[in-house]
């Protein structure tokens, strides 16, 4: 339900208690009209140093997104976004689409995720061939990896940052991320793809765009650019990477 500041829609936005870029990414896009209201997963043991770790990470996001989402409901948002992005990857393309079902059914509401978004930029991008990464642990990566495939991408590598929390994503500077996108790029790879949503990235990666001349794709524009568009809303963003800029 619109309301007098979010004129055009109030989008619901579910991410980690421990996760400050999101919503960051989202206001720094300067979209009048749109507001958001976030829902917190509490997240009360954030390390993810390993593969049980993050195994339990993602158990704390099952435990927390069913509160997230009613407290998010309470704002009468017109659309639910989820700022976490590994749930959505988990169990490949039927796993995404399951969760998609389960979100609309207890909602009623239109429902983004990160691993549609995603693949949705890639379709209008024209892109087949791709390279990811991630602030995960291997167990995640490989999810992240066979949702790509089963969608019909081909994957030419995927690496994942490994951070020993949830927290430290959001610690990682742009001259890392830069120099995991130069040991992933080819010139077979026609897109870099980068999921977690703490990863600050936005910016970078439009940079990154215009120095490599292909799609660096930040998943919390990828995000934002899927929201909008499904609702009917067609603004163009700077500096925010070529899907919001062109698509």
């Amino acid at each position: 339900m619109t309301n007098a500041v979010g004129t055009r829609a109030v989008f619901g936005v579910i991410v980690p208690s421990t996760n400050t870029v999101v919503e960051h990414d989202y206001w720094r896009a300067g979209l009048p009209g749109i507001s958001y209201r976030a829902g917190s997963m509490y997240i009360p043991d954030p390390v993810m140093g390993d593969d049980d770790d993050f195994r339990a990470l993602l158990g704390q996001i099952r435990a927390s997104i069913d509160t997230a989402v009613r407290d998010v409901l309470t704002a009468e948002p017109d659309r639910m976004v989820m700022g976490m992005s590994a749930e959505t990857f988990w169990g490949g393309v039927e796993g995404n689409a399951a969760f998609e079902r389960r979100l609309r059914e207890r909602t009623g509401l239109p429902v983004t995720t990160g691993a549609s978004s995603c693949r949705a930029a890639l379709h209008a991008l024209g892109c087949r061939r791709i390279a990811v990464f991630s602030p995960y642990q291997p167990v995640a990566d490989e999810e992240v990896g066979r949702f790509f495939t089963e969608a019909g991408f081909e994957v030419a590598a995927i690496t994942g940052l490994r951070c020993p929390t949830a927290m430290d994503i959001a610690k990682v500077r742009p001259d890392r991320l830069r120099a995991v996108v130069a040991g992933l790029d080819g010139p077979q790879v026609e897109a870099i793809v980068q999921v977690g949503t703490n990863l600050s990235f936005v910016a970078t990666a439009d940079e990154l765009e215009r120095e490599l001349g292909k799609p660096v794709i930040a998943i919390n524009a990828a995000t934002l650019w899927h929201a909008l568009r499904e609702h009917g809303i067609d603004d163009r963003v700077e500096g925010a990477g070529r899907l919001l800029r062109e698509q």
